[in-house]
């Protein structure tokens, strides 16, 4: 394919993938109540008695139900993101890599679920937890609604991304580009990347949130390299 039609292509794949996210949309939509009540519960249950998130602007409210129809029609249109993903890449790839797709798709979707569910259940409750630790007679934590918000879409969206590390890896080593024993060798590398790589997506500049992002990469590292060391025998035999 030309320059040119690889950027067809692509218009193509990013059409399909918006659509995708529209009908994601309109369904998420139908039940936004629900899930505002789901992604607000890790704040509401660190919040001192008798205190409420606020919101302080007119359309505060109603945008955050806009966005997080939007997430949510993100996350319902996962699958077929990542489908479109392949149908991009697989050109340029040879017959027998292009029967990894659905590994692709099933192994990225899977990924990006368990990041916001980690994210959900784990690291934002761990982190607001923390914050409202400073609640005494003195300061009362009271969160508005869109900071709250804004930092938990933020790191919903990290840690979907860093989920995909075991899938990168899985691949790679299909394509006999990395091995078990290289991601050992390098890992005291990896783990000073991964700290640096927590200090730029970390959506606030304190040394807990870094330590929670870094913390489930250094873990999904070394799943990494069991999946590496798995795989590699298998492409041997």
């Amino acid at each position: 394919m030309s320059f040119l039609e690889h950027l067809d292509e692509l218009r193509k794949r990013i059409v399909s993938s918006l659509l995708g996210v529209c009908v994601g949309v309109l369904v998420s939509f139908a039940f936004i109540n629900q899930i505002v009540n789901f992604l607000l519960t890790p704040t509401r249950r660190v919040l001192p008695a008798g205190s409420r998130m606020i919101y302080t602007q007119p359309g505060e409210a109603f945008g955050l139900y806009i966005q997080v129809s939007l997430i949510a029609g993100v996350v319902l249109a996962a699958p077929w993101i990542m489908w479109q993903v392949w149908l991009f890449i697989a050109p340029g790839l040879y017959q027998n890599e292009k029967k990894l797709a659905l590994p692709f798709v099933a192994m990225s979707t899977i990924g990006f679920v368990a990041g916001t569910l980690v994210n959900h259940y784990i690291t934002f409750p761990f982190m607001m937890t923390f914050f409202a630790s400073f609640n005494n007679q003195d300061l009362v934590f009271m969160p508005r609604l869109e900071d709250v918000f804004d930092l938990y879409s933020k790191m919903l969206l990290g840690m979907g991304l860093v989920f995909q590390m075991p899938t990168i890896v899985y691949f790679l080593a299909k394509m006999r580009m990395v091995t078990a024993k290289f991601l050992l060798r390098h890992f005291k590398y990896a783990f000073l990347i991964i700290f640096i790589i927590a200090a730029v997506i970390t959506p606030t500049g304190d040394m807990v949130t870094q330590t929670i992002f870094a913390a489930p990469m250094v873990g999904l590292y070394i799943l990494s390299i069991f999946i590496a060391w798995i795989v590699h025998p298998r492409q041997e035999q």
